[in-house]
């Protein structure tokens, strides 16, 4: 297949820092868009691919799954896209199309694996899929998204997967006016949850270990703030949530926060993937009806759907622009929680 060098970012091993490389890019087929990248957001999944936190990276690893271009290019089958057009690329670029997960909209779930925007399997090329630290990518048309015209494109990339990570559960869980939602944790995810949540009308309430979250979660749309580390606070929340949002990364205890669910209610976590401990303790789940659950982005037609609703009620991700050659720092930072509340590359920086 024919393919073309393009400029971009990435690590050609786990304890390397990030530099410029030259990857391959396909040409353009019948089904394919080529999009120049104009902004990418950097996500903790960026980090843990590029230093192996997970294991399984594949060198060179060029991250990045929060896209947002302009069309350069497309195939002679397209039809949903033209050239000019604002286009958005999140995790997922591929995916069997056949089973039930894709047959159902729910491409993230699909049975034979789907195929990541970056350290997945690449079909065309063999190899790895490199991610948006890059000039331009060629997607297939199934797996572009109409970006709203109206919205800050910078700001527009993090809800790729910050944005969808949180709107899945949302939806899924079908929270609405009159409901009573619960984040833990405020950063790249939790505060695109604050915001979400209250765009579809549900009373929405910040659980921090801190009280210097109080002004920052109030500014963002929370209408309450509850210390978790505060038992008094704790107590007077109980039994009252139908969803929790849980979106830190890595392990803690949540059995604090099951006891919040009220009957029938569902803590669901979008941040951690491993083992809890301590274990989940499942006396107030049997006693209540209550779910600790899991969710994973959103297929292509949700995560459009949550993009149009952004765009109907002016909702982005508040962000720090920075230069692709400070990315490196950029991951310091995000160790430290040192961002409010995303990075945001202005792929300008590459040329």
């Amino acid at each position: 297949m024919e393919t073309t060098s393009t400029k971009a970012f990435g690590t050609e091993a786990a304890e390397t820092p990030l530099k410029g490389l030259n990857i391959e890019r396909r040409v353009v087929t019948e089904n394919d868009i080529e999009i120049e990248i104009l902004y990418c957001g950097v996500c903790h999944s960026d980090l843990h691919t590029a230093r192996n936190d997970w294991g399984g990276t594949m060198y060179p690893a060029v991250p990045g799954h929060e896209i947002v271009g302009k069309i350069t290019k497309t195939g002679s089958n397209v039809t949903k896209f033209k050239i000019g057009d604002l286009a958005g690329v999140g995790c997922l670029v591929d995916s069997c199309k056949t089973c039930e997960s894709c047959k159902n909209d729910l491409e993230q779930y699909c049975l034979n694996g789907w195929v990541g925007t970056y350290n997945g399997e690449d079909k065309h090329l063999g190899g790895q899929t490199f991610g948006g630290y890059s000039e331009k990518i060629v997607v297939k048309e199934d797996f572009v998204l109409k970006v709203p015209a109206n919205l800050d494109l910078a700001a527009v990339a993090p809800l790729l997967c910050a944005g969808i990570t949180t709107w899945s559960p949302l939806r899924h869980w079908k929270v609405g006016k009159g409901s009573k939602v619960a984040v833990v944790g405020l950063g790249g995810l939790g505060h695109m949850a604050v915001k979400l949540a209250k765009g579809l009308g549900a009373e929405v309430t910040l659980f921090s270990r801190t009280p210097d979250k109080i002004q920052d979660a109030k500014d963002l749309g929370a209408h309450n703030v509850v210390i978790s580390t505060d038992e008094n606070q704790m107590n007077k929340v109980g039994g009252k949530f139908d969803l929790i949002i849980d979106t830190v990364p890595n392990i803690h205890d949540i059995n604090p926060y099951v006891t919040t669910l009220n009957t029938s209610g569902t803590l669901v976590l979008v941040g951690y993937l491993g083992p809890l401990d301590p274990f989940l303790n499942s006396a107030p789940m049997i006693m209540g009806r209550k779910s600790v659950a899991g969710s994973l982005i959103g297929g292509i037609a949700e995560t459009q759907e949550m993009l149009d609703f952004c765009g109907e009620h002016n909702i982005v991700s508040e962000i720090e622009i920075i230069k692709m050659q400070d990315i490196n720092e950029a991951y310091e930072r995000m160790l430290k929680s040192d961002v409010k509340y995303r990075f945001v590359i202005d792929m300008a920086t590459l040329k």
